[in-house]
């Protein structure tokens, strides 16, 4: 198996909806995102499989031959899915009153409304579903909210490190 890890990091706010401790409160975290990508065979460069191009297609031509994909490629797609996220406020999907958001965002503020509570476990699923779409051979995205604290979604069941 060969495999890739991308970082990426994003500022964001966000409160737990129902949860009884400190934060139920609204604060903020500098988020680390790390991706991991897995293969079981490298391009070989001959088009089978082909490379991935930056807008995330496939090219049959040898430039990624005996890579899982062009690094750089990885780091620009995990960071600009961490960048949707960057600097907004993360609210769970009818955890606010209409009102409230639309006071905030007549204030000017920049809310990522989301389907899910947001857990750092969540956001680990939300960011692997992401890169999946965006057609890179997802295994596994950490999520950690402190130096300290990481969530993870897996493939499969699939616990890298």
């Amino acid at each position: 198996m060969y495999g890739l890890q991308a970082e990426a990091h994003f500022d964001g706010a966000h409160f737990l909806t129902n949860y009884y401790g400190k934060c139920e409160n609204l604060h903020g975290h500098r988020w680390r995102v790390v991706a991991t990508i897995e293969v079981e065979q490298l391009q070989d460069g001959t088009g089978a499989g082909g490379s991935l191009r930056e807008d995330g297609t496939q090219t049959g031509d040898g430039t990624m031959r005996d890579m899982v994909v062009d690094f750089g490629v990885f780091k620009r797609v995990v960071a600009e899915v961490a960048g949707e996220l960057d600097h907004t406020f993360l609210v769970e999907e009818g955890s606010l009153a209409p009102a409230t958001i639309a006071a905030l965002e007549s204030e000017g503020f920049t809310l990522t409304i989301l389907p899910f509570r947001t857990t750092a476990e969540n956001l680990a699923r939300w960011f692997y579903e992401r890169l999946e779409q965006r057609g890179l051979p997802v295994s596994q995205v950490e999520v950690d909210e402190t130096p300290n604290n990481r969530a993870f979604y897996a493939a499969n069941g699939h616990v890298g490190r």
